[in-house]
């Protein structure tokens, strides 16, 4: 089957499999930072954003994106850099497997909700899953970053 999509802002045409996943498509074409975690669609290493909205890719057919818009962290480096030193500097990057999904879904949540917080925080990030650290350190960094924005003109607030 025939699928047109765009990658990370440049298009793409391919052939694939009719039971041709999303993540196993996204990886042929050098995005490797979507990751395969679980294959049960519960752990949200695979997040990618599909015209904007995170989906989790191993459990989407390829040829369900054609037509439409997909980003993945490799297409995202510059909106990511912003935050992810917050995330680091927090210890919640351990070993970093599960960091893309978590970046994806940060980058998601912040364009959603610029000024969100810390149960709206935990609530978009709950599909992730980490067996490093106890979530604390992901929410302490990117409230740090919400607070860094804050003292530099935005606002942010914690609950």
């Amino acid at each position: 089957m025939e699928i047109k999509l765009t990658l990370n802002g440049r298009p793409v045409t391919d052939f694939v499999d009719p039971d041709c996943l999303l993540i196993d498509f996204l990886r042929g074409h050098g995005c490797l930072s979507v990751k395969r975690g679980c294959d049960t669609s519960g752990c949200g290493l695979c997040t990618v954003l599909l015209d904007g909205v995170p989906v989790l890719s191993c459990s989407m057919l390829a040829v369900r994106a054609t037509g439409h818009t997909v980003q993945t962290l490799e297409g995202l480096q510059e909106e990511a850099a912003d935050f992810v030193g917050f995330i680091a500097d927090q210890g919640a990057d351990q070993c970093g497997f599960c960091n893309p999904g978590f970046v994806m879904n940060t980058i998601a949540l912040l364009r959603e909700n610029p000024d969100p917080t810390d149960d709206e925080i935990r609530a978009f990030l709950a599909g992730n899953l980490c067996r490093c650290s106890g979530y604390e350190g992901q929410l302490r960094g990117i409230r740090s970053y919400l607070d860094s924005r804050s003292e530099k003109g935005g606002s942010s607030h914690a609950q």
